[in-house]
């Protein structure tokens, strides 16, 4: 049997003299809203004594009891752990003390008599802000001192660029967080790796649950996330577990999260924003119990301003936002992930590794990966599987790579601004632009014709042609 997870990851500190109170209030905050990593204390004389012991965040403090005031106890407590946040609680319900508490640097001020509701929503508060402060406090930690606690965690993961290690550090940071993570990135990057490590590196003791979102409807969404009761449609004859409640304990990962419904949407905004649910046919709600990741290739910002996907679901879902950067975009990672695939594609076909022939580096380096280190993936694979000779053949990666140049619209080309052309000075011929353009070609393909070409459109005898031109204007 699992053992349950603690929420929040701080300790919560009741404080008062009243046990009934501690009690039900304990109850209220666990049931309402999952928080159970408390520790109750009714003496007042031992509330420092516990507070050194460590490991606590939040502190409810009754104002009124007898040994020593809670307002005495609150300058106390933000001189000695100015960390630790305190919300005061009080029988009294006037405007005076709770400015005083205030002053003194309570973060929050409730009255006992008052409804259940709103105290444990300031508690969820100060609980959040707790979180939000000790993550940004440990990310300028590690991206000053530039450390990874657990890089085995990121094996998975073949790199060598400098972001990507940021990326590394800020996952790591935030790993431990209650919030959503959002992934984002184009198809092909890794994202479902980096969920993976997100939930490695949360030390939960539950399973990781991914499911796809993209093009179920909601019925079908609904069943596969709650469950469902017995006869709660026509084939269910017995209860279902939804993967809400298989990922207890541990992490529920959302993939394509940007084709969900819209009213699929609202359904996970009231599971994260309540953590609480309803399988199919029930009336009896669930509490969640596992960390959600997410994760899409679309760009939800700009899908939420456009009316496409909800606004607060947004927000709620990017508390903790990592994006992963194309292949394009960290080519020096292309001649390890290269070396990488080829033993993993040696050793799966049973084959030696091969020779690679010098142009291929180049080659890769050159192509703009529209499907990323899923494509390169691929294409060595293939590779692979129709290698016969010592030296591995640059020709079945030509000839995946014309595929996709024949789908593929170059991004406009940005290496010139206007600012270039002065007006006080003559615009330069099309021959001699086309002279630089061939240039800088053979410069990117160190030297290789046949990359050359490709890299600027032209058939190779065009380019020989020119180039030939262009030595003999230089002679």
């Amino acid at each position: 049997m699992q053992e349950k997870r603690s929420y929040p990851s701080f300790k919560v500190l009741i404080v008062d003299d009243e046990e009934p109170f501690i009690r039900s209030l304990s109850m209220a905050l666990e049931r309402s809203a999952g928080i159970n990593h408390i520790v109750r204390c009714q003496d007042s004389r031992k509330v420092m004594q516990t507070l050194s012991q460590g490991g606590f965040g939040l502190v409810l403090l009754d104002l009124n009891m007898p040994y020593i005031r809670g307002d005495a106890l609150l300058k106390e407590i933000t001189a000695e752990h100015p960390e630790v946040v305190v919300i005061v609680i009080s029988g009294i319900n006037q405007i005076e003390p709770a400015v005083e508490c205030m002053k003194r640097g309570a973060f929050d001020y409730f009255v006992k008599t008052h409804e259940e509701d709103r105290l444990v929503g300031g508690v969820k508060r100060a609980i959040q802000m707790v979180e939000m402060t000790r993550e940004h406090q440990e990310i300028r930690s590690r991206l000053l001192t530039d450390r990874l606690e657990h890089p085995e965690a990121f094996e998975e993961i073949v790199t060598r660029d400098k972001g990507m290690r940021g990326i590394f550090q800020y996952l790591e940071s935030v790993s431990k967080s209650a919030m959503p993570i959002l992934i984002t990135g184009e198809s092909g990057v890794g994202k479902e790796l980096f969920a993976k490590t997100a939930h490695e590196l949360s030390g939960a003791t539950g399973p990781l649950i991914s499911i796809n979102v993209a093009g179920l409807d909601d019925t079908v969404f609904s069943d596969s996330l709650f469950g469902h009761a017995p006869g709660a449609f026509t084939s269910a004859h017995k209860a279902r577990k939804g993967m809400v409640e298989q990922a207890a304990q541990g992490t529920l990962f959302l993939d394509e999260i940007g084709d969900l419904s819209t009213i699929s949407q609202v359904k996970l905004l009231r599971l994260i924003q309540n953590g609480e649910y309803y399988p199919l046919g029930s009336d009896r709600s669930k509490r969640m119990n596992a960390r959600i990741v997410v994760a899409t290739n679309h760009d939800l910002e700009k899908k939420q301003m456009e009316g496409g996907f909800r606004k607060d679901l947004y927000y709620r879902l990017c508390a903790h936002h990592i994006h992963i950067p194309p292949l394009r975009e960290r080519k020096g990672d292309i001649p390890l992930l290269l070396s990488h695939f080829l033993h993993k594609a040696a050793e799966a076909l049973g084959k030696k590794m091969p020779t690679c022939p010098r142009e291929l580096d180049t080659l890769l380096t050159n192509y703009h990966f529209p499907g990323n280190v899923r494509e390169l993936q691929a294409m060595v694979h293939d590779a692979m599987s129709t290698h016969k000779s010592r030296m591995l053949s640059l020709e079945s990666f030509r000839r995946k790579m014309g595929v996709q140049t024949l789908s593929f619209v170059p991004e406009p080309f940005e290496g010139v601004e206007e600012s270039c052309f002065l007006p006080s000075s003559p615009l330069p011929s099309i021959h001699a632009v086309a002279d630089l353009l061939v240039a800088e070609a053979m410069r990117r393909a160190d030297g290789n014709q046949s990359i050359a070409c490709r890299l600027i459109g032209i058939s190779q005898p065009a380019l020989s042609k020119r180039l030939k031109k262009m030595n003999e204007g230089s002679a």
